[in-house]
């Protein structure tokens, strides 16, 4: 007895040890998931990706997402899954890809419902991914097309108001580049560069900050070249737009050093 009491300990030692690891691999397995995904439903496999997105299990997300996009891409839950793998990327601040995300559920699935919001949410990337004025300013031009089309396609919609709100900044931005970089030529000795860059301001961004200041720093050019008639007659224009302008006495200032005729 006392032999096959001694050979059966190890074995039992290795029954043991073997359920143990299983029901610790059962127990880590149930933790780590609270979803059941049955992977032939596309909406069981979509509302994982849901549920996996507001846990902030990002990897997990996109992949459940991608199962839905690429198996399941003639089901009600596609443009579903395109949509919210932009709102992943939107929420990770991956706003280049999100964007992309977004353009690509408007043109593979344009009747979808998510239509209006993938619209406002790619001009919202643009207008994050828009630099300070002194960077090249191609996303800030994005996204004021963007809002700008969203505000053709829904303008009835009360986002259409937000969206003037970020196209006023946007353009306020354009703005204060075309006027820095008048500055800087100015700064340079070149007057005609200068001319050209104010001219721009002028004709294209009445609608910001920069216009008034813009006539005036024109003012001055042509005085430096000279151009006394085309001064006055811009000085004319700028007394007739603001009667109450805060640069009457620089103009005034100004006029007093023409030639007398």
């Amino acid at each position: 007895m006392k032999n096959i009491s001694k050979t059966s300990q190890p074995k039992m030692h290795s029954i043991s040890s073997y359920l143990y690891c299983i029901v610790t691999l059962i127990l880590i397995s149930s933790c780590g998931s609270s979803v059941v995904v049955d992977y032939r439903d596309p909406e069981s496999v979509f509302k994982a990706g849901v549920s996996a997105l507001n846990d902030n299990d990002y990897i997990e997300a996109q992949k459940m997402f991608d199962i839905v996009r690429l198996q399941f891409s003639t089901t009600q839950f596609a443009d579903d899954a395109q949509y919210y793998l932009g709102e992943l990327n939107f929420k990770r601040r991956d706003f280049i890809i999100a964007a992309f995300n977004y353009n690509m559920l408007l043109r593979s699935y344009p009747t979808s419902d998510y239509v209006k919001r993938a619209l406002y949410k790619s001009a919202l990337c643009y207008d994050e991914l828009s630099p300070p004025s002194d960077r090249d300013q191609e996303y800030t031009k994005k996204a004021i097309q963007a809002f700008s089309e969203f505000q053709a396609v829904y303008a009835q919609d009360s986002l259409s108001n937000e969206a003037t709100k970020h196209i006023v900044s946007l353009r306020q931005k354009l703005a204060e580049r075309e006027y820095n970089t008048a500055v800087i030529y100015r700064k340079l000795y070149s007057w005609k560069a200068t001319l050209i860059y104010y001219d721009t301001l002028m004709e294209e961004y009445s609608d910001t900050e920069f216009y008034e200041p813009a006539f005036l720093g024109k003012i001055e050019m042509l005085a430096q070249l000279k151009r006394y008639e085309d001064a006055k007659a811009l000085i004319g224009v700028y007394k007739h737009k603001f009667p109450n302008g805060k640069y009457l006495t620089d103009i005034s200032s100004i006029e007093t050093n023409f030639p007398s005729k």
